[in-house]
């Protein structure tokens, strides 16, 4: 077996282990808010770096960012909490990316060595980061397996990363500036901070309804 063959098995066996992990040994309830919230908290002034930290793992385990974001704004504050879940949801898709750059592109390559791919691949790689750009801002396609197939492509590494982090920077800040303000309604007070991450929220959810219908009346 070749050795990019070999790394593109390897690859696929870790995405399945991965997935059956969280789907049937229970990883998922590791994403409760309230277990994250506690677990976090007691790490006191580290919790910032540890929050960071196992943002930066999430992706690549194929666990959902939404949770740990809405965790950032409970714990940090609206602005603290845009500050390092930003930080850690791109590095999170970095590190997914260079997973699959390492494992899997070779093997990839091995099999466009011409025609249409061949084209579609250099193509990605000179426009690549619209393409980023487009799928962060308007998130219609699933986050953490986009992370993997960017990676397979020949878009550069630094157009990836700055894209994926100017353009998820909308959606981070409507869930922090949002959730931020959760414990105060449990309470029963409505903060402005609520108030705005509600119209932030609305806003976000509509760019995708609004691009399929703009879409379709341009067909």
């Amino acid at each position: 077996m070749k050795r990019g063959t070999l790394k593109f098995v390897i690859l696929i066996a870790f995405l399945a282990t991965v997935f059956f992990s969280v789907k049937f040994l229970g990883l998922g309830e590791y994403l409760d808010q309230e277990s994250l919230r506690a677990w976090i908290d007691g790490f006191g002034a580290l919790g910032p770096a540890i929050y960071i930290l196992f943002y930066t793992v999430a992706p690549s385990l194929l666990l959902p960012g939404l949770p740990i974001t809405v965790v950032g704004g409970v714990l940090f504050g609206p602005i603290w909490g845009v500050v390092y879940a930003s930080i850690g949801g791109t590095a999170g898709a970095g590190v997914a990316f260079l997973v699959a750059r390492y494992m899997g592109r070779e093997w990839v390559e091995g099999r466009i060595k011409g025609g249409r791919f061949k084209d579609l691949d250099m193509e990605v790689e000179r426009q690549g980061w619209k393409i980023v750009a487009f799928t962060r801002l308007i998130p219609l396609f699933p986050f953490n397996l986009l992370n993997y197939a960017f990676g397979l492509t020949r878009i550069k590494f630094s157009h990836y990363f700055l894209a994926s982090y100017i353009f998820m920077l909308p959606g981070v800040t409507a869930y922090v500036v949002f959730s931020s303000s959760l414990l105060d309604l449990l309470k029963g007070k409505v903060s402005k901070e609520f108030l705005i991450g509600v119209i932030l929220v609305v806003i976000v959810s509509l760019i995708p309804i609004i691009y399929k219908k703009r879409k379709g009346a341009a067909k």
